[in-house]
């Protein structure tokens, strides 16, 4: 039976509705709460993208919002301020623990400079701060100096002379010798205001030597999303005890001298892995194996990480070959290679060709069967395994892609993914076989997705080893959205000189980012509208420096890996894209490669180095033009639906 146009189920869901809101009058201060949220501007979102491990440049342009702490100066102090204050005082906001201990080298009169700092500061502050509720403002203050510090952003119309009021706060700050602990409080709120929401949209890992400390400053981060990338992808794998996966992490470790992070950074024993390559190679020069990267190391390092890089090569070529014989459905029996190897002739026949190859010194591989570990190797495999499985800091990050992560994301009318949607030359969406079943487009993702999750949750040990092994697959599979390349060519390019055969093709996705038609069958795919959404994506480097933009299909798609990696920079450019999306539109910023931490402070230099508008919005984006905003608006609508109800008599409030 239904009461005053009201159905049972309403009428249920009020009632629990009314256990929070238990009164008329706490009912319509929640709505009147709610309204004034909706119509403040929308918060700042910061899109990052293939981090790859460097750590200090995306330290520095999560300190300066990509420029957006800049431009709140510039919004205060226009023109009051001189260029080379405003880059000071940005460079203090950035970094105001290393900031002042310069400062106090050089400035003679110390307690004036507090007094005009803190002032200047306090005014930054109140304008970051002004988009946000005064409850959400209250939430981001630093507990010891919460409450100074909100009487000093808050307008106090009932105090007359206000001038004497702010002065006798500061004047107190500086006499009890807190003005420095109050200045990094200041610096570190209006960097915590400066954005709402970040996006991080993958390849956390690899190439760079600070994944872990990346890892570590997003774990304390106020609000995040994350978009996993291959590289991610693998790491997850191998936390997960997948041996390819482990054996890859390995390999692309010793590659580009960052062992630290596996041996310091998580506490992973390399020692049984050196103690393999020393036993099996100790003769060979292994030459095809050379580190990258200008690390500082001995003439005896270099020789055994050689050595190693060799080692764990062979083993992640086994593991791989035995992966893809035991699942025929992923397509890559072309990625088996070490039974195609004649170990006589030292040749390999891929391609309809037989090539010579650089090394073939194979003491661990059994010609009859190539493709198994040797007693020495399983031991180690069963080592790092272990030691994956366990390290408690490794999982707690793994934790954070899983808790805060996904494949793809749809944000206020937006498409976040790291690779490609895989498709035909056509432009239709590719078929994809995932164990049993065949999927394209959006159900291709949602079907990996769960299996990365099963990986770590499911029950049924038969699903979980599914999961652990889709991990590999996702990194490196021809048809993968995160990889979206038909072969990695690792072996190639270690043994065969030819580079033709290095060649890695890529999915016509990317050839295909230009056409119209496409990319709005991609936003029809993944339920968006085809005006005014945007796909944002990473995983390719831009190369800027060969006329490449960024900005592809009149501004529907947005490609903002520019090479934060320095791994990337002599081929893009530039040290990376980054992406602001606030109240009046989208800005891209295309930034200089980053020198460190101490010469920003030192030079006061940004890493900016130019902003694009890309999309500007007619009117100011508001708080209820957002997702939440419209969650925001349906709990308004519930809200006056239970008022209706109270005055009904249908709901008794409870006093």
């Amino acid at each position: 039976m239904e009461e005053k146009g009201m159905s049972k189920e309403e009428l249920r869901y009020l009632k629990c509705l009314a256990e929070l809101y238990p009164t008329i009058g706490k009912a319509s201060t929640e709505i009147i709460n709610l309204q004034s949220i909706v119509n403040l501007p929308k918060g700042t979102e910061h899109f990052l993208t293939d981090i790859h491990g460097e750590y200090e440049a995306f330290s520095h342009v999560l300190r300066n919002g990509s420029g957006a702490v800049r431009k709140k100066i510039d919004d205060v102090f226009g023109h009051t301020l001189s260029t080379a204050d405003k880059r000071s005082l940005a460079t203090l906001i950035y970094y105001p623990r290393e900031k002042m201990e310069l400062v106090k080298k050089a400035e003679e009169d110390m307690e004036n400079w507090y007094k005009i700092t803190l002032y200047r500061l306090i005014e930054v502050c109140k304008i970051t701060g002004s988009k946000y509720t005064r409850s959400k403002v209250r939430k981001a203050l630093p507990p010891d100096y919460a409450y100074v510090i909100e009487e000093l952003i808050t307008e106090k119309s009932e105090v007359l002379d206000k001038e004497a009021y702010y002065n006798a706060i500061v004047n107190t700050i500086i006499d009890i010798g807190r003005a420095e602990d109050f200045i990094i409080a200041l610096a570190e709120l209006i960097q915590r205001l400066v954005v709402d929401h970040l996006h991080i949209l993958g390849d956390i890992y690899d190439r760079g030597p600070g994944p872990h400390f990346i890892m570590d400053r997003l774990c304390d981060y106020h609000s995040l999303d994350i978009q996993w990338g291959n590289h991610d992808i693998v790491w997850m794998g191998a936390a997960a005890g997948q041996k390819a996966c482990i054996a890859t992490i390995v390999r692309i470790s010793v590659r580009y001298g960052n062992l630290d992070i596996l041996e310091d950074g998580y506490g992973i024993n390399m020692f049984p892995l050196g103690r393999l390559a020393m036993n099996v190679y100790r003769d060979d020069p292994c030459e095809c194996f050379k580190l990258k990267g200008d690390k500082n190391t001995t003439e005896t390092e270099a020789a055994l990480g050689m050595k190693m890089h060799k080692a764990i090569s062979v083993i992640q070529f086994k593991l791989e070959g035995q992966l893809i014989e035991k699942y025929p459905g992923f397509g890559m029996e072309d990625r088996r290679l070490l039974h195609r190897i004649d170990y006589e002739k030292g040749t390999i026949k891929i391609y309809g060709k037989e090539y010579k190859l650089k090394d073939n010194l194979f003491p661990t591989i059994d010609p009859k069967d190539p493709y198994k570990l040797t007693p020495e190797e399983a031991d180690v495999m069963e080592r790092l395994s272990s030691a994956f499985i366990n390290c408690e800091k490794l999982q707690r990050h793994m934790k954070l892609l899983l808790s805060q992560g996904n494949l793809y994301k749809v944000y206020n009318g937006n498409l976040l993914y790291h690779g490609c949607v895989p498709l035909n030359e056509d432009g239709s969406f590719k078929q994809v076989r995932v164990f049993d079943k065949s999927y394209h487009g959006k159900a291709l993702y949602d079907a990996l997705e769960v299996y990365v999750r099963k990986a770590f949750f499911a029950l049924d040990p038969v699903e979980q080893e599914k999961g652990k092994d889709i991990c590999w697959y996702i990194w490196t599979g021809p048809n993968s959205p995160l990889f979206g390349k038909d072969r990695m060519t690792t072996f190639e390019r270690y043994f065969i000189a030819d580079k033709q055969t290095h060649v890695e093709k890529k999915n016509p996705y990317y050839s295909l980012l230009e056409d119209e038609k496409v990319v709005d069958q991609i936003f029809k795919e993944f339920g968006l509208e085809t005006s005014g959404a945007h796909i944002v994506n990473g995983h390719v480097p831009v190369h800027q420096q060969d006329g490449e933009s960024p900005v592809k299909c009149n501004g529907k798609v947005l490609v903002i890996d520019g090479g934060f990696s320095r791994a990337y920079q002599k081929e893009t450019g530039i040290a990376g894209y980054t992406l602001i999306y606030n109240s009046y539109g989208l800005l891209l910023s295309a930034h200089e490669p980053f020198k460190s931490a101490e010469a920003a402070v030192r030079e006061e230099t940004d890493i900016v180095s130019r902003q694009v508008a890309v999309r500007r919005s007619q009117r100011r984006r508001l708080v209820g033009d957002t997702d939440n905003g419209a969650a925001l608006k349906e709990r308004i609508r519930e809200l006056k639906m239970l008022l209706q109800a109270y005055r009904d008599g249908l709901i008794i409030e409870k006093k």
